[in-house]
């Protein structure tokens, strides 16, 4: 391992910024590829799920004498950074040393101003269930050396949870995420039950004495702190989930890299809010005069009588649910036909990676319902997985079909088309093809996000499922979904929007079902700045398309373009588009305060 700090120095930093026979190129790539090759010193569960296998045995460390070590090395990186001349850098390079200056950035203010470490317990769930599920899941090594690493992170569960307890302070700690952490934590004994018990029988006698002995120590370690999160944590946690404007500001910033500000985006969501309603009156009126053909509309609608009218159409679309043991079966069929039509229409090149439908960890459960996971952009060869979380147990029959109302047969296929089709699994996978090892573990959400978002509209506009207006209705309250998302995010954390004006905004506004609003309020709560990647992102990839077929006017097609904004790997969406007209490359602003 190279450890920058140790290995390099300020002996290298001397050297990139005095000797001229080293161009500014080089300089940076070394810097870069140091900074890649540093990541298992940050998080070596992070560096697992990138692909970088060489610390597979270790478990992260988190106590303050680690976060002060990450600090200082977060330093000498931005200081390397800053003494190379970003104007003498290929343009390329350019979109990374600024990808990296913002990366740097906000790990140094995470770690001084936001301080998750000390009231964000859902991190350490998922590292705990990430530092298992990651070695498991995909078959990068043989099956006995995953499972020896596997041994030896559960062997440090019991210092791993003692360094949490240290870290997390409860006065700080907001209920919602005490109590996400003790459902969550749950899941832990489940990767170890179905993703490690089972593999036993199969390994040398030794390692199975050794995973045996790791697995009760682990248990015992979940036992205790399920016990501490249950009769401490929880009734000790009096935080406040609501970040406040300052932090809010200062995450959106770092989160979306964009020039965007949190007003603009209000503007534009409240805007697109009005009109998508509009636009699902209007397919609405025609269902509901197919069904009522001498019912009459006025000119001049109220609101009241459009909600009406939508409504009873959505009704229409909700006659068509799935079995409510059936999604992942729907997911899988619905993801043939998408794929088949992606390449009938040339809407995209297809990937050669391969993809699996899977019912989602638990662990993971409690915050979204369903998520895209790629293998790491430093793995080759590895599938992707579209996961689905399963119903509650839990839920009565009311709350069932609230949940198959939400997740209808249509939804279902745009779903589909966000999760994999040609949203996130297509799109990473053109990703990973990169070369840039920086870019491609520096990936920004909104470009993610978006591109599924606007990956959702192309389809229908190339005639997915053959017009079908139910569909197209679906469709639309799905990106409706998207936009009151982005309003959610800051009117909670700045505006203190409570939870019956989220509710009635979801429910009415944007006609969602009990059970997805009740969800969305928890997620919104327990995340912020996130909701507001898909819209951003969205709206960037719309402006960016429109720029360049006014560019390229009759040589402008819909492949050609796709392949080339998806040929630079995820960078945010102002580097792509300055890449493919030509423009020069947006420069990072200055740290947030």
């Amino acid at each position: 391992m190279k450890i920058f700090a140790a290995a390099l120095g300020f002996a290298w930093l001397a050297f990139a910024t005095v000797a001229s026979a080293s161009p500014a190129d080089d300089a940076f790539e070394k810097l870069a590829a140091a900074y890649v090759d540093d990541l298992p010193t940050f998080s070596p569960v992070g560096a697992t799920a990138l692909g970088d296998h060489r610390f597979d045995h270790r478990l992260d460390e988190v106590d303050a004498a680690a976060r002060a070590r990450a600090l200082d090395l977060y330093r000498e990186y931005r200081t390397a950074l800053a003494a190379i001349d970003r104007e003498a850098l290929s343009r390329a390079n350019q979109v990374d040393a600024e990808l990296l200056r913002s990366e740097l950035g906000s790990r140094i203010w995470s770690l001084e101003v936001l301080q998750e470490w000390a009231w964000n317990p859902l991190v350490y769930v998922g590292l705990a269930g990430s530092s298992l599920y990651t070695l498991l899941a995909r078959d990068f090594a043989p099956q006995d050396e995953r499972l020896e690493d596997a041994a030896s992170r559960l062997e440090q569960f019991p210092r791993f949870f003692e360094q949490v307890r240290g870290a997390l302070q409860p006065e700080r700690v907001p209920e919602v995420h005490a109590q996400t952490a003790l459902a969550q934590s749950r899941g832990i004994n489940s990767i170890i039950d179905t993703m490690i018990v089972p593999r036993i029988v199969d390994l040398p006698p030794e390692l199975q004495q050794r995973l045996e002995s790791a697995i009760a120590t682990a248990r015992d370690a979940l036992t205790r702190q399920q016990a501490w999160l249950r009769t401490e944590l929880v009734p000790a946690a009096a935080g406040d989930f609501r970040l406040g404007a300052r932090l809010f500001d200062q995450k959106l910033r770092y989160t979306l890299n964009s020039p965007l500000s949190r007003q603009e985006i209000r503007r534009r969501a409240e805007s697109e809010y009005a009109a998508v309603r509009d636009a699902m009156f209007q397919i609405s009126k025609s269902l509901y005069a197919k069904r009522h053909p001498y019912a009459t509309f006025p000119d001049d609608p109220e609101e009241a009588f459009k909600q009406v009218i939508i409504r009873a159409a959505l009704e229409q679309v909700y006659e068509h649910l799935p079995e409510p043991d059936g999604i992942v079966e729907v997911a899988r069929r619905d993801l043939e036909q998408a794929t088949a039509f992606v390449a009938a229409h040339d809407i995209v090149s297809l990937p050669d990676e391969p993809i699996e439908i899977i019912v989602m960890p638990e662990y993971q459960r409690g915050v979204t319902v369903a998520y895209l996971d790629p293998p790491g952009p430093l793995d080759e060869g590895q599938k992707s997985f579209y996961a689905v979380a399963p119903l509650p147990e839990d839920w009565t029959g009311e709350q069932v079909r609230s949940y198959l109302r939400e997740y209808n047969l249509y939804t279902i296929q745009n779903l589909t088309l966000h999760e994999a089709m040609p949203g996130h699994y297509l799109q990473l996978a053109h990703s990973n093809d990169y070369p840039s090892e920086l870019r491609a573990v520096l990936w920004s959400g909104p470009f993610v996000e978006g591109w599924a978002v606007y990956g959702e509209e192309v389809m229908l506009d190339a005639g997915y499922l053959d017009h079908d207006p139910l569909m197209e209705l679906a469709h639309l309250k799905w990106y409706l979904r998207t936009v009151t998302n982005a309003i959610l995010d800051q009117a909670i954390h700045v505006d203190g929007m409570s939870r019956e004006a989220a509710m009635r905004l979801m429910i009415e506004g944007a006609f969602q079902e009990e059970r997805e609003a009740a969800g969305k309020w928890t997620r919104a709560q327990l995340s912020s700045t996130q909701l507001s990647t898909y819209f951003v992102g969205y709206q960037e990839h719309r402006d960016m398309r429109e720029a360049v077929e006014r560019a390229w006017g009759d040589e402008f097609s819909l492949e050609r373009y796709h392949d080339a904004a998806l040929s630079h790997g995820s960078p945010p969406v102002k580097y792509v588009r300055a890449l493919l007209l030509d423009e020069p490359i947006p420069q990072t602003e200055g740290r947030a305060n």
